[in-house]
């Protein structure tokens, strides 16, 4: 038996920048030890709610727990999926691709559509060398977590070649799409405050468990939202534990997404918890601007949004300027120039100088509360000549190495992508 799922990644030297293997929005990761899924999560079936060895409930702040992970069989999930049609399929990546299905509420067992509940099924790519390596990474973490800011892992299949999981399904899909996909409803302000708010509670508890977790991997692909745009955070293929023993960080490979790694892991391989705040900030940033952190179709002064946006972060009049347009000023300039502040806390090249996610976590429930006044909607910044005077930039669902690069390698599988 076995379980269904994405991709692991290569291992690399930690030595220096050279050897670095990211992906622009393409994932990677290092060898785990194969061991069954039963050794990573009891087998049985979920009743729904997340419970510890004595059967206690989770509370909702959450902790963590050891679920009765539903183990299913690759039968059962295929009939979930009507044999994994195109129609049913969620989104791709390098991993594979993710399905929706539907399954019994309270058994798990597969359903008709429309009866039961939806789950998300991940299906690995048979032929990935790293699908069982990020499979077991995601029950090796996401399995033992049970958080209302953390997408649920219901069950696995492992079967053969074949590794799935089985998620709760995500009504609003990824905040990603949200920001950037053609088409899409602009995000107003106050939401895409509580959906950073979400995700920066997400980080706090994988940051403060007894074995600090760091996620490694955050960015807007990573957050899902559900009906009311509650954040949560997907796919842990890149999680490792945080340091022990009085260390300051740990060291490891080079691995990750173009953009959103910190500075300093990427210089040296040694990644600290707070590596994970400097991937916070540069969501923050992509979630007022709407702009994505690498755009080649933008301006060659503006491909990398940090280096770009940075500059102005701290000026209030040059600030308006770069602030999502389809917010169309309704939103609270006070509470603009906080969330600015918080960013460059967020982006400081030294780790130590960086916030906490608690902190970070506080600041912007102080955000929140901070209301837009009435006389401000009534504001127009004059048309900018920055990114956002062309909206083909947001037009696209693609990031810069989303379009084929010299190596034929997309953004969105989890390829090697050597330089930085």
């Amino acid at each position: 038996m076995g379980n269904c799922y994405p991709k692991p990644v290569n291992n690399l030297s930690s030595t220096n920048n050279s050897s670095a293997v990211f992906r622009s929005d393409v994932k990677k990761k290092e060898p785990m030890i194969v061991k069954h899924p039963s050794t990573a999560a009891e087998g049985g079936s979920d009743s729904g709610s997340a419970a510890n060895a004595s059967g206690e409930t989770v509370p909702p702040s959450g902790r963590i727990v050891t679920p009765n992970l539903k183990m299913f069989t690759f039968y059962e999930l295929k009939s979930a999926t009507r044999n994994f049609r195109p129609d049913t399929m969620l989104g791709e990546g390098g991993f594979g691709r993710v399905f929706k299905g539907w399954v019994d509420g309270e058994t798990y067992a597969p359903s008709k559509v429309g009866i039961g509940i939806a789950v998300a099924v991940k299906k690995s790519n048979p032929d990935s060398a790293q699908g069982l390596k990020e499979w077991q990474a995601e029950v090796k973490f996401l399995g033992k977590f049970s958080h209302p800011n953390l997408v649920k892992l219901i069950g696995y299949c492992w079967e053969d070649r074949e590794f799935l999981l089985v998620y709760e399904y995500m009504q609003k899909g990824s905040l990603e799409n949200h920001l950037f996909k053609k088409g899409a409803e602009p995000i107003p302000w106050n939401t895409r405050i509580k959906i950073a708010i979400g995700a920066a509670q997400g980080l706090a508890f994988l940051h403060t468990t007894e074995k600090t977790v760091i996620y490694r991997d955050f960015k807007s692909s990573n957050i899902l939202l559900d009906g009311e745009f509650n954040a949560k955070l997907s796919d842990f293929g890149l999680a490792k534990l945080g340091p022990a023993n009085g260390e300051s960080h740990v060291s490891t490979g080079v691995v990750g997404t173009y953009g959103y790694a910190a500075p300093e892991y990427i210089a040296t391989g040694h990644l600290y918890v707070k590596s994970d705040v400097y991937g916070f900030g540069v969501v923050l940033l992509e979630i007022i601007t709407g702009l994505r952190v690498l755009d080649t179709n933008r301006p060659s002064s503006q491909h990398n949004l940090v280096d770009w946006a940075r500059p102005s972060l701290p000026d209030r009049r040059k600030l308006r300027k770069i602030i999502d347009p389809r917010l169309e000023q309704d939103y609270p300039s006070k509470g603009a120039n906080k969330a600015s502040e918080l960013i460059l806390s967020c982006l400081e090249p030294d780790p130590k100088n960086r916030p906490s996610m608690e902190e970070v976590v506080v600041i912007l429930e102080e955000i929140s509360a901070i209301k837009t006044k009435p006389k401000e909607t009534n504001v127009r910044t004059p048309r900018s000549t920055g990114p956002h005077s062309d909206r083909r930039y947001q037009s696209t669902n693609q990031s810069p190495f989303n379009a084929r690069n010299g190596r034929g390698v997309r953004a969105d599988n989890r390829s090697p992508i050597r330089s930085y």
